[in-house]
């Protein structure tokens, strides 16, 4: 993996005559001090398409100054990015080429602009010598080099403070207040990239189609948050390669919801269409499960063991849990980016992007979003009635226990449609999705503990054969137990607010 750092920056606008105001008079500043002029020279790289730069990605191959080499930078916030170095290499390295893969596919990347900058750098230090931050002015000259506006310039100058590693950010903030005071405004654009596109594109009229706003029909509002969702599991592409907490299981959750609009959404959407995708992503789902799935039952034991009185802990539970979680993992990170990195995944990718392109519309799209929508959401609740229904006619046991399971996945889908209903319907959806939302959090507990019951009488079965005292397991078995019943007890009343018809009302109008 290529090194990384978190890149905290503003940026301002500026004029050749702009004067930098005495920012030693900004709190905590006690120096700055002129490191001198540097020449920079970066080339760009892009699809034909500009797909990173839709991403507000920036990927340049730079020289001069102190950090030649590659660099890709990825939005986390306003101007926050996480920058990847790695060493000055005629083509893109594969380190770099592996965190854009979900976005430029099998697509080339080629130049697309050359920024050539005078920096000249000043560092502004605390009492004890220590850098906050680095000012610098930048004479910025940019040529376009791809094809489509090919040799088109522009020039400016911007002022640019980055603050020092372990610094508070606050820093900025006070640095900020002197530069307005002294008249110097924030820049408009994001970054250098950004504005050299816009500056260099060629002039085009815009069509009456790039003039319309917002969705109309259910269709557009439908595709609206099926493109929400094909766009998480791009955008998380990267942060699952890298390994970032919680990114396995956000991917995970836009596979999930896309496959539920699928379904949900079948008078909208071709099923002869979306049904095969469905089936690719749930593929893709249980791949970046097989870990995340053992994560999160190793951690409920685990929680259950650390809750237990130390004479309680009969044996070498720590480590036998510790034996079991590893046996039962597949070291499958590097598994995961191969799954990314495949045809397959790749294939899908391509495959939602041409559903967008050419939507499987069906007549029932072109309806109001009002008539439409309302009418899907309350079929997925029906389904759900009637788990729900069964599951309580079921006598305690294994069958109530499948039968649970079966209406946690219909409560997962209400909750997933009236999410997806809400820019639509307002008020009435979010309401709708939050009980739903509560029904699915009982079920869901309550499958949690089934499975950890499994689990546990696995790891009671393992210590008995070892000569280990199964005491534990068994003490934590209960514990499930209890827990399961507990939720079954707090099933009736939870589903009874669900089922309120005064929430499928408001959804009508």
């Amino acid at each position: 993996m290529a090194d990384s750092k978190r890149e905290i920056e503003r940026k301002y606008e500026a004029t050749p005559e702009t004067r930098l105001p005495d920012l030693t008079r900004v709190a905590g500043v006690s120096a700055v001090v002129h490191r001198g002029l540097r020449e920079l020279d970066a080339v760009y790289y892009d699809t034909e398409d500009l797909r990173l730069a839709a991403g507000s990605l920036t990927l340049r191959r730079r020289t001069g100054g102190d950090d030649a080499g590659w660099h890709l930078k990825f939005p986390v916030a306003t101007g926050i990015r996480d920058e990847f170095r790695a060493p000055l290499a005629d083509t893109l390295p594969s380190s770099l080429a592996g965190l854009v893969r979900s976005r430029v596919r099998d697509a080339a990347v080629a130049p697309v602009v050359r920024l050539r900058s005078s920096r000249d750098v000043h560092h502004l230090l605390d009492e004890d010598g220590a850098l906050l931050a680095e000012l610098s002015v930048d004479a910025v000259r940019a040529e376009r080099l791809a094809e489509d506006g090919r040799g088109r310039t522009a020039a400016w100058t911007e002022i640019e403070v980055e603050l020092a590693d372990d610094q508070d950010p606050a820093v900025l903030d006070a640095v900020e207040r002197r530069l307005r005071k002294a008249g110097v405004r924030p820049s408009a654009s994001a970054s250098k990239l950004a504005r050299a596109l816009a500056e260099t594109a060629p002039k085009r009229r815009r069509t009456k189609a790039a003039e319309e706003t917002g969705p109309r029909t259910a269709g557009d509002h439908v595709l609206a948050y099926v493109r929400d969702q094909i766009t998480a599991v791009v955008d998380l592409d990267p942060a699952v390669r890298r390994d970032l907490p919680d990114s396995v299981h956000r991917m995970r959750v836009a596979t999930r919801r896309l496959r539920s609009a699928f379904k949900t959404y079948r008078k909208v959407l071709d099923r002869t269409v979306t049904d095969p995708v469905g089936d690719e992503l749930k593929w893709l789902a249980a791949e970046l499960g097989i870990d995340r799935d053992q994560e999160v039952l190793d951690d409920r034991i685990r929680a259950r063991i650390a809750a237990l009185p130390r004479p309680l802990l009969l044996g070498p539970v720590r480590g036998r849990l510790r034996l079991w979680s590893v046996a039962g993992r597949t070291g499958s990170r590097r598994r995961i980016v191969s799954v990314l990195d495949g045809k397959r995944y790749q294939a899908l990718l391509e495959t939602l992007d041409a559903l967008l392109a050419d939507p499987p519309l069906l007549p029932g799209a072109a309806q109001e979003p009002a008539q439409a929508l309302p009418k899907a959401v309350t079929k997925d609740y029906e389904r759900l009635a009637t788990r729900i229904g069964h599951a309580l006619e079921q006598p305690p046991g294994e069958d109530r226990d499948l039968a649970l399971h079966e209406a946690r996945k219909a409560a997962k889908r209400a909750r997933y449609a009236g999410e997806a209903a809400r820019p639509a319907l307002g008020k009435p959806a979010k309401r709708f999705a939050k009980r739903m939302k509560a029904v699915q959090t009982v079920l869901g507990d309550h499958q949690d503990s089934v499975v950890a019951r499994d689990a546990l009488r696995a790891l009671a079965v393992q210590a008995h054969g070892a000569g280990e005292s199964a005491f534990t397991w068994g003490l934590l078995y209960g514990q499930e137990e209890a827990a399961a019943a507990d939720r079954e007890r707090e099933l009736p009343e939870v589903w009874a607010e669900a089922a309120d018809p005064a929430l499928r009302t408001a959804l009508k109008g």
